[in-house]
């Protein structure tokens, strides 16, 4: 373990609104590179804490997701931070000390799991390194995380500092080779998090970049150091775009924003919030960036951006890029989408409503970001079912919120089939316990997975996790999307590659698996409007075709006739009012003590068959009573929930 500085730190952290604490208080641990031993042997596995795998139910109380394990973080355990709180706690940090750039990790920070990856997190232009503060209790928990902090008039040059991170980054792969590290940078951090990728191809980095530097030269940080020159001290915080160094929007910065609605009065007070830290913002960036350093460091900035610009060819590690909408300094967007072009391994999620200084902002949640984007693992390699992180309640209800428009247009009929054969309302015939694997047919383009795995998670605490088309993983689709986190989503609702690996891992934790085995033609249906058969035939459409079906991942090349017919493609759908959503479980196949028997490839056809047999009579009970569903046409159902309220049940046909 790293040694302890000599700080005492509090037993709870202080409460909302209280005053900085006295100076013996400290917050963080600090410690030495000189002073953290090598372990007394590196494993060349890493094996999952049994707290993140997904074959554990809990009892007592409201039942627990079955196939899933308990949630990693209670959301009520995370008090909220804001940029007053950033101010407060990095006083404990800017006292002048003479010291070079070091590292301290908080000690909010320090319940991480066994086997956790290390963070190493680079600051912006301020050089605190509390930029995480609001995302310190949620990241602690699954990371090791080290801040680094550049003190105020440490005039390390850029290349220095990227010496120091290459450093740690070697001396802490040498004691765990197997494990990733991540680098996470804004602004001038993501030039020096690139700059030691660029100088280590071969070390295994992911790298997230907040609107990174790299675009100094388009930025208006150009015209401020000019300004800077005939502009005297403290006066030089009068000049435009200086708050946004750190303040930027003050109202996403307040602790009370979280990025959903808020009511009047919480607006109120986050507005209340956001005027009285003003002033701490602008005495508080006078200590942080007096006029000497901040000429010293705009021009760290722009060597900063040459020397990594010249090496992004030689950069390989992962990259996730956030980018904001609205950042005053850089043209951040405008950068995402071309470093994502020059770097091969690069993905981007953008904020339209972001500020520079992203991470202090509310309604960003970081560790959600890299679950969605799938860039969270613990090894070389990104297992899909040991890597996985079961969503928070917060995760889940904005998820969920992204379908609830299909409930409300399609109101979803849920029926299952008790042990006895009898169909019965709701979903009390499925069972609880797994492993269990539910075979399906989709759908047009699939709008009934989100009902379908909500009601299930709501009503019986299943965890469904679905085997997955490879285009919702793949980088070449990403790019094709409008929307870059379109899939992510699903991700983090625990959707998988297919695979038999996968298939088998899922079963092997006890899970709860969604199989369609029609896949994506049965989604596109090939009945509609303009289906595969005629895009084809459109002039220059073979173009965008290559993209989708050839440089991307296909299944079943290997089979003929209709089955072989896999091949993506976005449909032209014809207008057609909203009918209504029908689901009905059969009566459970039990496959427990068939284990030989199911050897004999004779027998394992009858199986298939039998299921196959089992769907097709699902959907013949459901077409045939549908057509006795007074609801079925959404105007009779609009008028019921207007009677009765948008939230009622729709009836539907007698059993």
């Amino acid at each position: 373990m790293a040694s302890a500085a000599p700080f005492a730190s509090p037993a709870n952290a202080p409460l909302r609104r209280s005053p900085p604490p006295p100076p013996r208080l400290r917050r963080f641990h600090t410690f030495s590179r000189k002073l953290r031993p090598a372990p007394a042997a590196v494993t060349s596995k890493v094996e999952p804490d049994p707290a993140i795998t997904d074959c554990q139910v809990t009892t007592g109380g409201p039942p627990a997701a079955a196939g899933a394990a308990p949630k990693l973080l209670d959301d009520s355990e995370i008090e909220p931070r804001g940029v007053r709180d950033y101010i407060d706690w990095s006083r404990d940090l800017v006292r002048p000390d003479g010291g070079p750039p070091r590292w301290f990790s908080p000690l909010e920070c320090g319940s991480r799991e066994k086997g956790s990856p290390l963070l190493l997190f680079l600051p912006g232009i301020d050089g605190v390194g509390l930029g995480l503060i609001r995302h310190h209790q949620r990241l602690g928990k699954v990371f090791d995380i080290w801040c680094l902090h550049i003190p105020v008039m440490d005039r390390t040059p850029f290349e220095g500092l990227v010496d120091v991170i290459e450093r740690t980054v070697k001396s802490e792969k040498s004691c765990a080779p197997n494990k990733p590290i991540y680098l996470v940078g804004e602004s001038i951090g993501a030039c020096i998090a690139l700059a030691v990728a660029a100088r280590n191809p071969d070390i295994d980095l992911i790298l997230i970049l907040a609107n990174p530097a790299t675009s100094f030269r388009e930025s208006q940080l150009q015209s401020l150091s000019v300004l800077l020159d005939v502009v005297p001290e403290p006066l030089h915080i009068s000049i435009p775009y200086f708050l946004n160094f750190i303040a930027g929007n003050s109202l996403r910065m307040s602790s009370t924003y979280t990025g959903s609605e808020l009511s009047l009065s919480k607006a109120a007070w986050g507005l209340s919030e956001s005027l009285a830290d003003i002033l701490p913002c602008i005495s508080f960036l006078v200590d942080i960036l007096p006029k000497e350093s901040l000429l010293w460091k705009l021009k760290m900035l722009r060597s900063a951006s040459f020397y990594v610009n010249s090496r992004l060819h030689a950069v390989k590690a992962q990259a996730l890029i956030l980018a904001s909408g609205r950042d005053q300094l850089l043209p951040s967007h405008e950068e995402a989408e071309r470093l994502c072009s020059a770097l091969p391994s690069c993905r981007i999620r953008h904020f339209k409503d972001g500020g520079h200084s992203i991470f202090l902002e509310g309604g960003i949640d970081l560790l959600t970001t890299i679950k969605g984007a799938g860039y969270f693992r613990r090894s070389r390699q990104l297992d899909y079912v040991s890597d996985y992180l079961l969503p928070t309640p917060d995760e889940l209800q904005k998820t969920t919120e992204q379908y609830r428009w299909i409930d409300l247009a399609m109101s979803p009929v849920m029926l299952s089939t008790l042990e006895d054969g009898k169909v019965v309302r709701g979903l009390t015939g499925v069972p609880l316990e797994g492993p269990a694997v539910l075979v399906g047919y989709h759908m047009l383009l699939g709008l009934e997975l989100g009902p379908l795995v909500t009601r299930l998670f709501l009503e019986r605490k299943i965890h469904l996790r679905g085997i997955a088309h490879p285009f919702m993983f793949d980088r070449a689709s990403e790019l094709l999307m409008l929307d870059s986190s379109s899939f992510d989503g699903y991700r983090l609702l625990g959707a998988v590659p297919v695979s038999a690996a996968n298939f088998y891992k899922l079963l092997s934790r006890n899970s709860f698996v969604l199989l369609y085995p029609g896949g994506a033609r049965e989604a596109l249906h090939r009945k509609i409007l303009l289906d595969y058969d005629d895009l084809v035939n459109l002039p220059f459409y073979d173009i965008l075709d290559k993209r989708i079906n050839q440089d991307a991942v296909r299944l079943r090349t290997d089979a003929t006739g209709e089955v072989g017919k896999q091949a993506l493609y976005p449909p032209i759908l014809s207008p057609k009012i909203p009918g209504r959503f029908y689901f009905l479980f059969g009566r459970p196949i039990e496959t427990r003590g068939r284990r030989e028997e199911l050897r004999d490839k004779y027998k394992a056809r009858q199986l298939y068959m039998h299921v196959k047999s089992e769907v097709e009579n699902c959907i013949t009970y459901l077409k045939e009573k549908r057509e006795k569903d007074p609801y079925r046409n959404i105007l009779p159902r609009l008028l019921y929930q207007v009677a009765h309220g948008y939230t009622a049940e729709v009836p539907t046909f007698e059993l």
